[in-house]
């Protein structure tokens, strides 16, 4: 069973659209969507923005669902100058750059006694992605490349300058990690795949208010395609 998750109501909104929905339940103050998109089984849901939503949702999914594969879909700022606003990024791996633990000799980003900064995803997630892209006919770019999450919208250029030097992450936003993370811990393969909404920095309030809709609009149709790759 697949789960999809977005922060946000309009993140979701366009792939509900094309659902069949046989059940809707609410826990933990969440919606979840369950029927197919196309002939694919899963359960759609909002998570809400944030690390910890993000990780109870992926929780749920797990454990009341069955999900054994979670895609995030979603909005991100870039951090690399190479992509551009309405850029896609997939994550080959996710950091939470807001966990420091140093003090106690830990690496920063490391989850304290687990022993992992890097959450990896799924390569066959990724090449998919990749494939579903290649059929597309977006007119933008899509990258590979780590994904950095903390519970912050970044706009400031010190802080973005401080995580492309830490982590070289090609993205910055506020769930991914978490889901990457709870995926781990119950054995299911993820991804995260983010369009890019601004440049992480001190334009970056202009930026997202412009360009949301065009950046949520190319994700909807790559979400749509990757869910119909993966019957």
């Amino acid at each position: 069973m697949i789960g999809i998750i977005g922060a946000m109501e309009e993140e979701i909104s366009n792939l509900k659209s094309h659902m069949q929905v046989d059940e809707v339940q609410t826990i933990a103050g969440m919606s979840f969507f369950k029927g197919a998109v196309k002939g694919t089984k899963l359960v759609l849901v909002r998570s809400g923005i944030g690390k910890v939503n993000a990780g109870i949702c992926t929780q749920i999914l797990a454990s009341v669902y069955g999900v054994d594969t979670v895609i995030n879909t979603g909005i991100a700022g870039s951090l690399n100058a190479d992509i551009d606003i309405g850029d896609i990024v997939v994550s080959t791996s996710l950091v939470q750059y807001d966990v420091d633990a140093r003090n106690f000799g830990y690496k920063l980003g490391e989850i304290p006694r687990m022993n992992i900064v890097e959450f990896p995803a799924d390569k066959y997630l990724i090449d998919k992605t990749q494939s579903v892209f290649d059929s597309l006919d977006l007119g933008i770019k899509l990258y590979k490349g780590m994904v950095a999450t903390g519970d912050k919208f970044v706009s400031e250029d010190s802080l973005k300058a401080e995580i492309i030097s830490n982590f070289h992450a090609y993205c910055v936003e506020m769930e991914g990690a978490a889901i990457a993370q709870a995926a781990m811990l119950n054995n299911m393969a993820c991804v995260v795949i983010r369009a890019i909404s601004d440049k992480a920095d001190n334009s970056a309030d202009v930026d997202y208010r412009s360009f949301e809709a065009k950046a949520i609009e190319n994700m909807s149709k790559i979400s749509l395609a990757l869910v119909d790759s993966l019957k």
